[in-house]
């Protein structure tokens, strides 16, 4: 389960693990939706990432703690919401990872709130409110400039 909350070991990375998780979930969206934009696919995606995290959440507190650094599948989980519904191409992905990382780091809008929830709950529902608000900005942005 360590694996997994880690996303394969990026979670160990002391500085910075957030943000590389995060490109990480932007490169696996761009591999596996560049050809063909597939929102069922894109959704159902985003919806077992966030319960994974959740889960495994819940299981690796026990060892490391509440919302360990080491733990990134909330980052994953964030970005894959940012770009939920947006057209697979470099520059809107490169723009969902500005902003979810904005949203994230910054904390606004009552983000921070969510992390009085339990166990896997408080490590990802920041992080899913951090990437809906990075969505809803990049699907404007989207809307205009296309």
């Amino acid at each position: 389960m360590k694996l997994i909350a880690s996303i394969f070991g990026i979670g160990y990375i002391r500085k910075g693990g957030g943000t590389v998780a995060a490109a990480f979930a932007v490169l696996a969206w761009w591999l596996l939706f560049r050809s063909h934009s597939m929102p069922v696919l894109q959704f159902l995606l985003t919806l077992a990432t966030v319960l994974l995290g959740i889960w495994a959440g819940n299981i690796v507190e026990k060892d490391w703690g509440k919302d360990s650094y080491r733990v990134v599948i909330d980052e994953v989980a964030g970005m894959f919401v940012s770009v939920l519904f947006i057209p697979p191409d470099w520059k809107w992905l490169l723009a969902g990872f500005v902003l979810f990382r904005f949203f994230d780091i910054a904390k606004p809008l009552y983000i921070r709130r969510m992390e009085v929830f339990r166990g896997g709950w408080g490590v990802m529902l920041d992080d899913v409110l951090a990437g809906i608000y990075a969505n809803i900005v990049l699907q404007v942005i989207v809307q205009v400039f296309t």
